[in-house]
Formats: C-alpha cells, structure tokens, sequence
C-alpha cells in the first residue's frame, strides 16, 4: 500500500495540492505520495508556528521530557524506520540503521542541552556604573524554518529539529521531496512524545514553490538549511538580515603522507569512507593526494578493498553500496566520469552504471581541473593525485570554492602544525579521513561550504539570540 502525506499543521493532516510520487530508489517504482503545499498552506503554517510560539512558553525541563520521549519513541520504531529508509532513500541496511541511531544520539544530546542554555554575567568596569548590574540571557528567535536534504533524511533533520525545539522555538519543516516519509513519521511521533500542537509543523513540496513560498514570509525569524552551495546562496540573497545556517556542500580532500602510520587502515578508511551512503554525503572523500613514496601500495590496497564490496539490490540492502538518489544523477555522474577520461583519467576499477546503481569507482591521472575533482560529484567516485611536496598538496587541498573538512594522515607533528594553519576548511581530521563526524561536534564550513555551526550545542547558539540586562538599583 502506497503511503500518503500532506501537511502537519497545528497537529493535522492536511491533504491539498498537487500530488508528487516518491519513488523506491532501488526500482524507481512509486512507494510514497505527498502533497505539494501551495502559498496559503505555507503561510497557514508558518502563522500557526508564530501564534503557538507566542502561547505555549515551554520551561527548560519541558522541552528535555518532550525530546526524551521521542527519543525513547523512535528507539522503540528504529526497525521499521530503518526500513523506510532503506527504500525512500536508497540505503544499505547498515546505513539505514546508523542513521537512526545518530538521530536518537542527535536528540538525546539536544535534551541534555535544553538545560544548559545560559548567559553570562558582563562586567560594568567604569566608576561611573556603581549600583549597576549587567547580564545577558538567551533567548529563541521564534519561528525557525527547516530546510533539509535527501541524503540523510533523518539524522540532518533531527540536528536542526531538536535543537530548535530544545531553545524554545516554533519550527515548519520543509523536507526534501524526494525523501520526505520519515519526516512525516518523525513530527507524528513529537505529536505523541506530547509536543503542543503548532510547534513542529511541517509543509511538504519542491524547494522550487514551497520552499519559494517560505522564504518569502515575514514571520520567519530564522532559515536553516542543508544543500547545494547554488541554493544556499539564494536563501541568504532572498532572506535579507533575518538569521540563516547554511551548510553547503564540499569536495573533500585527503592527504596520506609518506610517514603514515598504517598505510592499508588509511586506504581502506578512505576508500569506505568515499563510497559510504553511495557518495552522497557533504564530507565523503572524494580528493585523495598520497605521497609518491607510497602511492603504488596505496592504490594496491585501496583497489583490492573497493573490489571487495557488495553492491545492494532491493533484494539485498544488506550489502555496502545502494544506489544513488535518481538515474538521472547516476547519469550525470557517469557524464562527469566520460569527460574525466577523455581529458586524460584512468579508471582503476568499476566506473559503470545499472540505472541509478553505481560502481564504486576509483579515478587516477586525474588534474585539478577536472569536474571529478574541482566540483562536488556526490556519488561512490573517488580520485587520488599522487605528490612530492607538502606545502604543494596543502595547496592543491585548498584549491577549491568550498572547504568543510579534510583529512591528513601524518606521524609528523610539525607537518599537523603547518597544516592546523594552513587548510582553509571548517574542520581539520588528523589520521582520519574528511567524513570523520560525532554528532556532538560543531560542524560547519568556511567559503562556499556554509555560515554557521551545527551540533546541538552550536546549533541552539545560532537559534538563540543573547539578550543584554541591565539592572540599575
């Protein structure tokens, strides 16, 4: 039976647009329908989360029992969740289920922090200021829309989710219209964990009119969304001096130097972490540079562990590579594949296409100026560039428009010193690959790769704004 939502407002399903397909990404058969929101559901959201964020002032002790129930909740259902993940979204078994389980993690950590939301006490130095007392508070921004990605449906959404509700904020959810099931489930469990009505909303549609429409409303205090760099720039240009975190994407570079400690882990850490969720991650390893001291072995270990994976079916997500999102990507990737190979790069293995099944592929003899290495490709694709000279490769590693994380494998403190200063990235891994992330970590990029910080903690900074007291006796 084929599944369908609307849109959750003010704690009920409301069915109206036009109908859009979800698809089995491993059939592309129908699997789920939502229904497109046009500009007056969107707005009927939006004007329910301002109006249920000015009524129910929720204490700190509150919020934490709401998102410990939905924790316990989900833990309860993390099976079956799994299991619409698997479909909605194209995961492995084992991909699916350490999502949900980061998401219990994500809104765990997000209850804890509920109670921890403090100011700070400022001094008032001038002679002049006796009898006087300053201090900042935090308080929420008010309504946060929520803007979130195919590519972990549910983890990405719960980080901007539970930290919102966590500061005492109303939230309208927009998820991505190719994977927006285990939302839907998600705000009919935060109804049951006892969540007032009107403060998790949630509007279903492309980012194309919903998501125009949300941006054009003034009761929004706050956008947070996770994309493409092209969309994120449009939401900052459109959203004038409200608040926005943006986390964009990268192209994530790996440097394994010649003095690693374990040449095969890194191999093997790089080539599972490139074709972990088939690619499609902000922080997959897609750039390696490896020393050519030991580039021949590296490329021997990492072509004997890509050979070694297991390509899923609908038959079989137990294995260590699903499809991507659509065949329509799994074309474009093949087209940035043709064009790498035509400008000079070899492919080492795999490098083939079953409708939107793609071969883990690793590329060699690859430059800089090839789309598999200077853009984002977001599939199971990996290049690796051979180099002599440290400050060289930190270059090359910085030579992109983006920069979220990046890996460097290294037993040399000094060379981990030069490169502490001299990556341009939000987050620098030191013997361990770009894709490294704890769910508790402030993540976030610099350049094209965002504003703004994610992990509970972090995200409840952005969410907040800090209040200046002054008391005058």
């Amino acid at each position: 039976m084929v599944e369908k939502y609307g849109h959750f407002v003010d704690g009920k399903w409301i069915e109206a647009g036009e109908i859009i397909p979800v698809t089995n990404k491993y059939t592309g058969d129908t699997y789920g329908e939502i229904y497109e929101a046009d500009e007056s559901i969107v707005n009927k959201a939006v004007q329910n989360a301002y109006e249920s964020f000015e009524k129910n002032e929720l204490s700190a002790e509150d919020r934490f029992t709401i998102l410990n129930k939905a924790v316990t909740l989900i833990d309860e259902r993390k099976l079956e969740l799994a299991e619409l993940l698997i479909y909605e979204a194209g995961k492995t078994r084992k991909d699916a289920v350490t999502e949900i389980e980061r998401g219990i993690s994500t809104l765990r950590a997000s209850a804890e922090e509920a109670k921890r939301i403090t100011g700070q006490g400022v001094a008032l130095p001038n002679s002049a200021d006796k009898g006087k007392l300053a201090f900042t508070v935090r308080v929420p921004v008010g309504v946060v829309v929520a803007i979130t990605p195919f590519n972990f449906p549910f983890n990405l959404t719960v980080h901007k989710i539970g930290p919102a509700l966590a500061a005492g904020n109303a939230v309208v959810l927009k998820p991505a219209e190719m994977t927006p099931l285990i939302a839907c489930k998600l705000v009919e469990i935060f109804k049951e964990a006892g969540l007032p009505d009107g403060l998790f909303n949630l509007v279903n549609g492309r980012g194309t009119q919903t998501g125009e429409y949300l941006l054009k409303n003034n009761l929004v205090d706050m956008y947070t969304f996770t994309g493409s760099p092209k969309v994120g720039q449009l939401i900052k240009s459109k959203t004038g001096i409200r608040k926005v975190a943006l986390e964009l994407g990268n192209n994530s570079p790996n440097i394994v130097h010649k003095d690693v400690d374990d040449l095969k882990r890194a191999a093997e850490l790089c080539v599972s972490r490139g074709f972990s969720n088939a690619g499609q991650a902000c922080i997959s390893v897609q750039r390696i540079y490896v020393h050519e001291e030991v580039y021949d072995q590296f490329l021997k270990y990492a072509t004997e562990f890509t050979k070694s994976l297991v390509l899923c079916s609908e038959d079989n997500p137990d294995g260590d590579v699903g499809p991507v999102i659509s065949e329509r990507e799994a074309t474009r990737i093949e087209s940035w594949i043709e064009e790498a190979v035509q400008q000079g790069a070899k492919i080492i293995v795999g490098g083939q296409r079953k409708r939107s099944q793609f071969e883990p592929t690793i590329l060699a003899d690859v430059s800089q100026s090839m789309k598999v290495v200077c853009e984002e490709i977001f599939g199971p694709v990996i290049t690796i560039q051979k180099y002599q000279d440290i400050d060289d490769v930190l270059h090359k590693a910085n030579d992109s428009t983006m920069g979220l994380q990046v890996g460097i494998f290294t037993s040399n403190i000094q060379i981990v010193m030069k490169s502490i200063k001299k990556l341009k990235f939000g987050g620098v891994i030191v013997n361990n690959v770009s894709t490294y992330r704890e769910d508790v970590m402030p993540y976030g990029g610099v350049k094209n790769s965002g504003i703004g910080k994610e992990g509970p903690k972090y995200a409840i900074l952005e969410m907040t704004e800090e209040k200046l007291i002054v008391l005058d006796a």
